[in-house]
């Protein structure tokens, strides 16, 4: 039915590999390009011999829009699946853009020099992408992703008013490490070192990272400090559904984390910017200054994110807490998944966090090539009808539950 390109190599590009394979009377042509190819080589290896597959690989240099444009002039996707990182949105939808091919991403861009993510430059390519008759969905991961789409369907189904919005992320597992972040630990720290911000009666509210938090109760996990941070659909939702006079988004933090993230950046390795010491030089003839950065260079040094899913135990807890009016009346919901890491770990080599990202960019994926979720122009997904994703949610392993008229906590 459909040919896909997937950008990148890491965690959520397996995961999404794996079920873009297991779904190929949709996913009839599949390569996968990252800088490194022997990644890919390794992946799809593992894909082909697992599935009787037949995936292609390429090396490209995503920040380059000339080998971008000149791997998707040859290889001619239906649609290109971004799962790098979000440093290199604009580059890729600008080579889609050249060549014609449709795009998909799941987290929107951040400029590398500075720590600060929002939807404005991608939504500034809105009248080009309509123009070419072309179509780019946004965010199509879990958060953001999967909440927004929860969000959709409770619209749709069970308020004529949405006024009150709690995303809620709760990792509850354990990796058995002293410190590791679970996706990419640039990406990652940058995320949560930023000051927290949250919509409220029209306008934004900013607090100091880490400011405003509470106890929570998970399903199937308990109380968990839960953190008030900015998160990327919140931007979106607020847009979409104007009713919303708050919105905000919480995740969880084992206090170990915490303190480790302080020591990091008390020291200054949290730093995004380019430090100067001098290193021996390779010939032994005296030193040299190098310039590096230190987050990346943390980065280099910190356990890797696709390897803590062998020994990775618990589950996430993540879902929109919901409060508005039906029929004059005011209703709560809950809708919410439960991942466990062991689970995704025998099933695609991932742990959990990478599986609740990778399966809904598949599905997103599966919904414009079944001609579902596509329009000419950008879109974030709860711009699209929720109901045939979720349906392909729980049956794709991300199962869903609803909880009505209960005690949001919030």
């Amino acid at each position: 039915m459909g040919k896909v390109l997937i950008i990148g190599a890491g965690g959520v590009a397996t995961v999404a590999a794996h079920k873009v394979c297991q779904n190929r009377d949709v996913f009839t042509d599949v390569m996968i390009a990252s800088r490194t190819e022997r990644k890919c080589k390794e992946l799809a290896k593992v894909l082909n011999d697992k599935y009787g597959t037949d995936v292609r690989t390429a090396q490209v240099d995503a920040d380059s829009v000339d080998q971008l444009v000149e791997l998707l002039g040859a290889y001619k996707p239906d649609l290109v699946m971004n799962l790098a990182l979000p440093y290199q949105d604009l580059t890729i939808m600008e080579a889609c853009l050249q060549t014609g091919c449709n795009y998909l991403d799941t987290a929107n861009y951040e400029p590398k020099d500075e720590a600060h993510f929002e939807y404005s430059w991608q939504w500034a390519y809105r009248e080009r992408f309509e123009q070419a008759g072309l179509c780019a969905i946004l965010g199509c991961g879990f958060d953001p992703g999967v909440t927004s789409i929860f969000t959709a369907y409770a619209a749709k189904h069970h308020f004529d008013e949405i006024q009150y919005l709690d995303i809620v992320d709760c990792n509850a597992g354990n990796h058995h490490k002293a410190f590791a972040t679970n996706f990419n630990p640039e990406i990652n720290i940058r995320e949560i070192t930023q000051k927290g911000l949250y919509w409220e009666d029209g306008k934004y509210i900013e607090t100091e990272p880490m400011e405003i938090h509470k106890p929570l109760n998970y399903p199937n996990i308990g109380p968990r400090e839960s953190y008030l941070l900015h998160h990327e659909e919140i931007e979106s939702l607020v847009i979409n559904y104007p009713t919303i006079r708050r919105a905000r988004f919480w995740m969880t933090f084992g206090q170990q984390y915490l303190t480790y993230l302080d020591v990091i950046q008390n020291i200054g390795m949290s730093r995004i910017d380019e430090v100067e010491y001098k290193a021996p030089k390779a010939d032994g003839t005296g030193d040299e200054v190098v310039k590096i950065v230190p987050l990346q260079f943390l980065k280099a040094v910190l356990p890797n994110p696709q390897d803590l899913g062998e020994n990775y135990d618990g589950e996430t807890s993540i879902g929109c807490r919901i409060r508005g009016l039906r029929g004059g009346e005011e209703h709560t919901y809950y809708v919410y998944n439960n991942c466990s890491h062991q689970a995704a770990y025998e099933e695609t080599g991932m742990q959990g966090v990478s599986y609740t990202t990778g399966v809904p960019a598949m599905i997103g994926a599966m919904m414009f090539l079944k001609g579902l979720w596509n329009k000419p122009g950008v879109h974030n997904v709860e711009e699209f009808d929720p109901d045939p994703f979720m349906q392909q949610l729980a049956t794709q392993g991300l199962p869903w539950h609803e909880m009505h008229d209960c005690d949001l906590e919030l």
